[in-house]
């Protein structure tokens, strides 16, 4: 009896071993998760990949390239089945991608531009969020005044951003940019956000009317600017990107200047990333099944004080 035992003990021992050995594994790298919407999607993405049974490697840039890149080699090494990458960098971080590619590890990136070496990125059509924004702003301001942006151009979605509210103020000459700040660093960019609209704002006082931010985070820190210097709702519209419930708090919120935002999908893109693992990867079905381009598009939707509630219940 005490023998059968044994022989149950080692066979069970045995088998765990072999789902182990065989589990399958996906690395997850998220650029900063000091910034909201690279945790969101890569914390997603996480929690959709272990609801799978997968086994998971979760990593935080926390905003430097080099390290990005030694966890890059260090899930190469490591051999894991597939990568995820959230807002990563494909052009500065191409040795890392190519690397991947050649030891046929696939990727997938979100929020990040395309790569040659990766299967394709997930992301909103950022010229059509751009134009929602863009538009958005100068109607609050009936198409005429002055504006003041905050920028971050080293992120291809939000230099995309931007870049629109530039061919839309060409168009539309009757409203001034007085001003903008480009955000330059990533790992303090809260204090850095915080300075340079500091700046514009003392500067152009008493001549702005309408503000446009390229990511929600910056929209936070010049909303508390504009309702510490007693700004009140809508005399200064602020409008911005991205999305999350601090977003559709201060939305709400009477004493906020945030007016509008338009709400990517970060959790429903790490959700996708990890669908599009299991599809080709797993059930080996054509990437084409998924999407035939570099992107496959999510959509966006524009929420200001009209359709709000309907996000804060979510």
């Amino acid at each position: 009896m005490f023998g059968f035992r044994k022989m149950l003990v080692a066979a069970a021992a045995l088998v765990a071993l072999g789902q182990s050995a065989s589990a399958f594994e996906v690395g997850i790298i998220g650029f900063q998760f000091s910034s909201e919407t690279h945790a969101r999607v890569a914390n997603a993405a996480a929690a959709a990949a272990k609801a799978k049974g997968w086994n998971v490697t979760l990593l935080n840039s926390e905003g430097a390239l080099p390290k990005h890149a030694e966890q890059f080699d260090a899930l190469i090494a490591k051999k894991v089945d597939a990568i995820i990458i959230a807002m990563g960098k494909p052009v500065e971080a191409d040795a890392q991608f190519k690397a991947a590619k050649d030891a046929k590890i696939p990727v997938i990136t979100v929020q990040s531009g395309a790569s040659p070496h990766a299967l394709f990125d997930i992301q909103t059509n950022e010229y059509k969020v751009g134009a929602d924004a863009a538009l958005y702003l100068l109607g609050q301001l009936g198409y005429q005044g002055n504006i003041i942006s905050a920028r971050f151009d080293l992120n291809v979605a939000s230099r995309i951003r931007g870049k629109i509210l530039d061919a839309v103020l060409a168009e539309n000459q009757a409203v001034k940019e007085l001003g903008k700040f480009s955000m330059a660093r990533t790992q303090s960019w809260r204090d850095d956000v915080r300075a340079g609209m500091q700046a514009l704002l003392l500067q152009n006082q008493g001549k702005i009317n309408g503000i446009w931010a390229s990511f929600d985070g910056q929209a936070y820190i010049i909303d508390d600017l504009l309702q510490a210097q007693g700004v009140k709702k809508g005399q200064i519209p602020l409008i911005s990107v991205d999305g999350g419930k601090e977003s559709y708090e201060r939305i709400a919120d009477p004493s906020s200047t945030f007016m509008a935002t338009v709400a990517i999908p970060f959790e429903e893109m790490g959700k996708q990333a990890v669908d599009a693992i299991q599809a080709i990867v797993v059930d080996k079905k054509p990437k084409e099944s998924i999407t035939s381009g570099p992107y496959l598009f999510t959509e966006a939707v524009l929420v200001d004080k009209n359709n709000v509630q309907q996000f804060l219940k979510k």
